[in-house]
């Protein structure tokens, strides 16, 4: 048996490492010629056997994966879902459905697939110019917007809008950019600004049957350019009347976009008029350490699929309904306030906080680093976890007030 994994970054890179662990020939394979810094340092060679690198001709890298024996193909990150996809089926490896390829990655199409199942998605447009994305929010009705590119990651380019205006200067700024996987933007989603907790749902599929892993509830800030920033998430218990809603609608989802071998990490907002759908991905959850989430659940998305790739039965086997989780837990992003050298001395007192379990840089000491406005420039992030409460909710206070101070600046 060998696993090949498409773009072995962020979560890939773990998901490589532990299927090294576990003695697992890995080969990996690039959908890009040139991969971004964050997500390239990410990257750990030491866990594959080969690295194919990048190579346009799909035919030509199938040959390759068959001649080196491959009997499963994953994306490690969300630039690799469709090329593992499109792989898979050419050498008739489990995989999703043909049918949703396009809308595993593109937003628009995403929300229509969704939406064609009878499920709820908010009201959306796609826009090529900032003026008809403009005119359409104008027409709405919709008192506040969300702008984003149609297949980027990270909170790359969100933007919340009120006015038409700042939906056309939003808009603009999308199509200007390059998603952080490298493409350009020639189209513009602009949403409806939903309201209500936000939750990510973490499953791992094969042949159609799901489980969900981990379940987990975000809360967010708002930037001072209006941009969502992330700021800590806890978990949710699967036992609770949340988690059975959640676990229901995102396997209908699941269903809608043809989801049916690959892990997925699907984002829901549970409105006044019930669970929504912000997106999904056809791949793992971003920004984890699935070690310290399995010292406390039992069970993480990553070690979930090792053993799913591994032997099929084993998520046939899993109790997805009765994960619990045996202390307080809370993820925290690191948001920094000042422009300026990375210090490196953050992390250690950040690891001192007694309730610090993990702590992980994004950056390298003396990087030049800006405010935080979005996932890809925040510098970090911690587990932070105990048995009582009160102890992680004052690690956590002291935390930000020694962001507001210049933590992570020299």
């Amino acid at each position: 048996m060998t696993i090949a994994i498409v773009d072995g970054y962020s979560t890939g890179a773990a998901l490589a490492r532990r299927l090294h662990s576990l003695d697992q020939p890995c080969i990996h394979v690039r959908s890009q010629p040139h991969v971004s810094g964050y997500l390239r340092r990410s990257f750990d060679p030491d866990s594959y056997i080969t690295d194919l690198g990048h190579d346009p001709d799909l035919q030509a890298v199938a040959h390759r994966l068959r001649e080196l024996g491959a009997t499963r193909i994953t994306a490690g990150a969300e630039s690799g879902v469709t090329l593992a996809e499109r792989l898979s089926l050419l050498l008739g490896l489990p995989t999703n459905s043909a049918e949703h390829i396009a809308a595993r990655r593109d937003k628009h199409l995403m929300a229509q697939a969704v939406a064609a199942a009878g499920l709820a998605t908010p009201q959306a447009t796609l826009a090529t110019t900032p003026g008809e994305a403009a005119a359409w929010f104008q027409a709405s009705g919709l008192p506040a917007a969300v702008v984003k590119p149609l297949s980027s990651a990270g909170t790359d380019n969100v933007t919340f809008c009120s006015t038409a205006l700042q939906v056309e200067t939003a808009s603009a700024a999308v199509l200007a950019a390059r998603t952080v996987f490298g493409e350009p933007n020639r189209a513009v989603l602009v949403q409806e600004r939903l309201r209500g907790p936000e939750f990510y749902i973490n499953t791992v599929s094969y042949d159609g049957h799901h489980r969900v892993a981990e379940i987990w509830r975000y809360v967010k800030q708002v930037g001072a350019d209006s941009t969502p920033l992330y700021d800590y998430e806890e978990p949710v218990e699967a036992t609770t009347q949340i988690a059975k809603t959640l676990r229901h609608f995102t396997f209908a989802v699941l269903d809608a976009l043809g989801i049916r071998s690959t892990p997925a990490h699907t984002e829901v907002m549970l409105t006044s008029r019930g669970p929504v759908l912000i997106e999904t991905g056809a791949r793992l959850g971003g920004a984890t350490q699935p070690d310290i989430v399995e010292r406390y659940s039992g069970v993480s998305q990553t070690a979930l699929t090792a053993a799913t790739l591994l032997d099929p039965q084993h998520l046939l086997d899993f109790q997805d309904t009765h994960t619990t989780w045996s202390a307080t837990v809370r993820n925290v992003e690191f948001v920094n306030h000042r422009h300026g050298p990375a210090d490196a001395r953050a992390a250690q007192r950040i690891a001192r906080l007694p309730s610090a379990v993990a702590v992980v840089s994004a950056v390298e000491p003396g990087e030049q680093i800006a405010p935080t406005a979005d996932l890809l420039t925040s510098p970090g992030y911690a587990y932070l976890a105990a048995d009582e409460r009160s102890a992680v909710e004052r690690d956590y206070a002291r935390l930000r007030r020694w962001e507001r101070q210049g933590l992570h600046t020299v």
